[in-house]
């Protein structure tokens, strides 16, 4: 007892200092996810609330549009993982040695859509992508192509969402490979050089293992940003046509907020938490194994 008494006098300077933190983290992280949990098992309205058990649930999975949304966010979260990882490895690989000036406007000038905020970016492609009056419908009609409705068309909708997302995202994960890159050991180029390895062998035996936990913490911080997608959907489609571009996020709002459905979208909620859980988890026991 008299061991326990000194080791909690002993760090309680430490303690305090973690107490706020603590506070925000339960109140703000861990009860909101348990209140939600809570919450998809009742059937709510504005005047009260119905234990339903698990009848929120079997009603999304009965529910043809919710399996049109998670396929959705499946495809999105796989595509712009994809292409996030793959287009900033090898922007980055192609320009973290050379001089500092170039390095520095690179990182710029792919910087500046993250900056701006999602609302207007998302108004500005809804512009250009206006089959009335956008610019790309424009050139076309000047080219004699005709009008292109890329957002309302069920083929090209989803890989227009992808490319809009992917466009103004992937600055930020070009940054943090440059720094990772900037960052491995130069004996190691030196070593490949005095081997006589080139340019590609130095990227896939040098780069890309030495940058495996960056990519780690990019494949996550997309798998997460592209769960919570809801911007672009709401101000570029709608969820159209004919739920062809819905995803679960969207799904979640539409329930809570257009059709008082509490409930099944707090059962939404958690299905997304699960998912992040699942699609996370190994990805952070793989670093922390390497480690």
């Amino acid at each position: 007892m008299k061991i326990r008494n000194n080791f909690i006098k002993e760090n309680i300077t430490g303690y305090l200092f973690i107490l706020p933190q603590m506070i925000v983290f339960l109140a703000f992280l861990v009860y909101p996810i348990l209140e939600g949990i809570r919450l998809s098992m009742y059937r709510i309205n504005y005047q009260n609330e119905r234990f339903v058990g698990l009848d929120n649930y079997v009603s999304l999975f009965n529910d043809p549009v919710f399996f049109k949304a998670l396929m959705n966010t499946v495809i999105f979260v796989v595509f712009i993982v994809i292409l996030t990882v793959g287009f900033a490895l090898f922007v980055a690989s192609a320009v973290f040695d050379k001089n500092a000036k170039y390095v520095s406007f690179i990182r710029g000038s792919y910087y500046i859509p993250v900056m701006v905020s999602m609302v207007v970016m998302s108004m500005i492609w809804s512009f250009l992508l206006n089959p009335a009056n956008g610019l790309i419908s424009y050139f076309a009609k000047d080219m004699g192509m005709g009008t292109f409705n890329l957002l309302g068309n069920k083929t090209t909708v989803l890989p227009i969402i992808i490319f809009v997302t992917f466009a103004t995202n992937v600055g930020q994960a070009i940054i943090l490979y440059i720094a990772a890159m900037i960052g491995v050991p130069k004996d190691l180029f030196e070593a490949a050089e005095i081997d006589g390895a080139n340019r590609w062998q130095v990227i896939r035996k040098i780069l890309i293992p030495s940058v495996s936990s960056t990519t780690v913490y990019i494949s996550i911080i997309n798998i997460i940003a592209v769960l919570k997608i809801f911007v672009v959907i709401q101000l570029l489609t709608g969820g159209g046509p004919n739920n062809s571009s819905v995803t679960l996020m969207y799904y979640l709002y539409n329930n809570a907020f257009k059709y008082n459905q509490l409930g099944t979208a707090s059962a939404v909620g958690v299905i997304m938490f699960v998912i992040t859980l699942v699609l996370s988890v190994p990805q952070l026991r793989s670093i922390i194994k390497a480690k």
